[in-house]
C-alpha cells in the first residue's frame, strides 16, 4: 500500500495545508516568524514520517517513524496553544486543529500498536 493510500497520511497532509494557510495570517514579528518556523516544521514532519516508515516495510522501523510522527504530531499541538494563546489563530481555528491533532492520535497509536502486536505473533 502506498503511504498516500493511508488516511493517517492524508489527515497529516491536510493538517499541515491548513496551518501553511493559518501560518500566511501570523503577524510579521520575530517572535510570530519563529513560531510559524516551528509549527510548520513540526506539522510538516508527521506526514513525512509516516511516509519514511511506510516506505522502509519493516514493523520496527516503520513503529520507530511513527512514534517520530507522534512525537511531531504533539509538538504541533504545542505550537497550536501558543498560536491561540498570542491571538494569532482564534478558538474556532484552534479547536478545529485540535479535532484533526486527536484523530491523527489515535490513528497512529492504532497503527503502532498493531505493528507491536505482529511482532508478538
Amino acid at each position: 500500500m502506498k503511504f498516500t493510500d493511508l488516511v493517517v497520511w492524508q489527515k497529516s497532509h491536510k493538517l499541515f495545508l491548513d496551518i501553511v494557510e493559518d501560518v500566511e495570517g501570523f503577524p510579521r514579528k520575530r517572535a510570530a516568524d519563529i513560531i510559524a518556523t516551528q509549527i510548520l516544521r513540526s506539522s510538516g514532519s508527521i506526514s513525512a514520517n509516516i511516509a519514511e516508515g511506510n516506505g522502509r516495510h519493516k514493523g520496527k522501523e516503520y513503529e520507530h517513524y511513527l512514534i517520530v510522527a507522534r512525537g511531531s504530531l504533539t509538538e504541533t499541538e504545542n505550537w497550536l496553544i501558543k498560536c491561540k494563546d498570542l491571538g494569532y489563530i482564534n478558538k474556532t481555528i484552534y479547536e478545529e486543529r485540535n479535532k484533526i491533532i486527536d484523530e491523527i492520535l489515535r490513528m497512529l497509536n492504532s497503527l503502532i500498536g498493531k505493528i507491536r502486536r505482529n511482532k508478538l505473533s
